[in-house]
């Protein structure tokens, strides 16, 4: 499940795939924190005008992925461990109301993506590199985000995981196998598609807490 390939076949505005394709490779720590975010040669690079690609920048600067200063340029943004307590503080409050929410989401489409990531977490191969388990955690929460069907909901949750990524991220080399915290999704997937609300709702909490800790347990 690969993010770039998600986002080239979605059909997308010019400045929305952008804007996507940039956001990921910040939050994957492609473009490392601090660096200096070249318009030209993104744009060179990407395949994008520079019309897209600064309107990206500028819904980036909301999401604190980058950061403008005047005669400067755009950088990539510093990433504060220091934002872990509050970043999980308020993922405690919101992935248990997502999962809630995408529990109780009885939409045929809906439900037929749930299973089928469902199956496909079931079967997948831990031998795969810590890169595609880490797109394909990201990418889990993103499914769980939109069956919520909320849509303020939805953009709440992506900029505060995508921060959240962004630690795990730093911290990876120094992290045990990551294969039971991506594990931990089968279960909160099954208790969605169940339509357990409450049980959804408990095992996102579980999830959060349990990313909090890992990473404090190396840091």
């Amino acid at each position: 499940m690969a993010l770039q390939t998600e986002i080239a076949s979605s059909g997308l505005s010019l400045a929305e795939q952008a804007y996507r394709t940039l956001r990921d490779r910040l939050i994957m720590l492609d473009i490392a924190p601090g660096d200096p975010l070249n318009e030209g040669q993104l744009a060179a690079e990407m395949g994008f005008g520079r019309t897209p690609l600064r309107e990206a920048l500028k819904r980036l600067e909301t999401d604190h992925l980058v950061v403008s200063y005047p005669r400067r340029g755009t950088f990539a943004t510093i990433v504060d461990i220091t934002e872990l307590a509050a970043i999980s503080e308020v993922r405690q409050l919101l992935e248990p109301l997502a999962a809630r929410k995408a529990a109780l989401n009885t939409h045929p489409a809906v439900r037929a993506e749930l299973e089928e990531v469902a199956a496909g977490l079931e079967a997948l191969d831990a031998g795969r590199n810590r890169r595609e388990l880490m797109e394909y955690d990201v990418e889990v929460h993103r499914l769980i985000y939109r069956a919520a069907g909320n849509r303020h909901l939805e953009e709440s949750l992506v900029r505060l995981d995508n921060l959240a990524t962004r630690i795990w991220c730093l911290v990876l080399d120094r992290l045990p196998a990551i294969t039971e915290h991506i594990a931990e999704h089968v279960g909160l997937l099954q208790a969605i598609l169940d339509g357990d609300a409450e049980g959804a709702a408990k095992l996102a909490a579980e999830h959060v807490r349990h990313f909090e800790q890992a990473v404090r347990a190396v840091l």
